[in-house]
């Protein structure tokens, strides 16, 4: 064997390995500094969506899909509101409001979506979203204590206003019982603790509802309160399509929205659209692949209710609904079912 030939001799088959992984580590280092800096550069594209193929992608596997956190109405679905405007022309004495838009791919519905009407209790959706972005802020916690004063009992709905004047409640209890049983009283201790109604207020005009106004503690009779179909639909969407709240805040909304008991309206017309009926919906649009997280409202002359829609194909929707009318008039509620039974038929098909 020639000395070219011959084997390395243990030394130098030590420096040989040293030199590799130096060499190694070099280029390690060289790959990620290229990496971050590619990265960089690529981050305003990557946001704005704009890097070639994405959008070929999207529209090959019928996905167009919104930028999260956008509210963003794209393409109408005219028959459908024209179904609503049949509807509600076929109720001289009532006058509604409703608004439907497909997070997933910017499809919508309207009729009369920015008007004004009494949000009767289905502002409290609107409440939770405000107080659950103090509680991501660290301006309260999750067990601060809320004092019951007579300012703040609320007649109607809910057992807190029985309690006596003194009694403190932990703000996730208040919180919840807004919701589930949309307790009068704990919405307007979570009201007082969130700085009042002028507060509150402040914070819809920030979150782009300009339709929706408190002006008076609960229960409202008189229907000052305001919100509009838009408003209460935009509320739910913000919090979905993660505009506002952390992972664990949007948790809390879900569970706590999950929570309502009342499934008449919205639940009761889609599950109706999908030529079922049912005394409590949920399970049964459950066994459809559909889920309706929403809350209601009634103070005799308006009626509302918003929910967040699961649809059998994985998509998710925001829908609202507004009607007033004659005290304790059977139509209110009525014509908010057939225009969500109509939402169900234009998004999952007829049965």
């Amino acid at each position: 064997m020639s000395a070219a030939q011959s084997p390395r001799s243990p030394r130098s088959r030590w420096r040989h390995t040293l030199l590799l992984l130096l060499r190694l580590a070099v280029m390690g280092v060289g790959l990620g500094v290229l990496t971050a800096t590619g990265l960089r550069l690529l981050a305003p594209r990557l946001a704005g969506g704009s890097l070639p193929g994405l959008g070929q992608l999207a529209e090959a596997t019928g996905q167009q899909g919104l930028a999260p956190g956008r509210f963003q109405p794209r393409q109408e679905l005219t028959q459908l509101s024209q179904r609503w405007q049949q509807l509600a022309a076929a109720q001289k004495d009532l006058e509604a409001s409703g608004f439907l838009l497909v997070l997933d791919d910017g499809r919508f519905a309207q009729l009369n979506p920015e008007q004004p009407m009494p949000a009767a209790s289905s502002i409290k959706t609107q409440i939770l979203v405000v107080a659950l972005e103090d509680l991501d802020a660290g301006k309260l916690s999750w067990n601060d204590p809320l004092t019951l004063t007579q300012e703040l009992v609320g007649g109607g709905a809910g057992w807190m206003a029985t309690r006596p004047i003194g009694t403190r409640f932990p703000f996730f209890e208040a919180a919840t019982e807004m919701i589930r049983i949309s307790d009068n009283s704990a919405t307007n201790l979570v009201i007082q603790k969130l700085g009042g109604q002028t507060a509150v207020n402040t914070r819809f005009q920030a979150m782009d509802l300009p339709a929706t106004q408190l002006n008076n503690w609960l229960p409202d009779l008189d229907g000052t309160n305001t919100s509009s179909a838009r408003d209460l639909a935009r509320s739910i969407a913000l919090v979905d399509t993660g505009e506002t709240l952390s992972p664990r805040a949007r948790d809390h909304f879900r569970e706590i929205m999950a929570s309502s008991r009342t499934d008449t309206m919205i639940p009761q017309g889609l599950l109706r659209g999908l030529g079922k009926n049912a005394e409590e919906p949920d399970p049964e649009l459950l066994s459809l692949g559909v889920s309706a997280l929403n809350k209601t409202g009634d103070i005799g002359t308006a009626y509302a209710d918003a929910a967040l829609i699961q649809l059998p194909t994985g998509q998710r929707a925001v829908a609202a609904f507004m009607v007033t009318g004659p005290f304790n008039d059977p139509r209110s509620a009525e014509l908010i079912r057939a225009m969500a039974a109509a939402v169900s038929q234009t998004l999952v098909g007829q049965p």
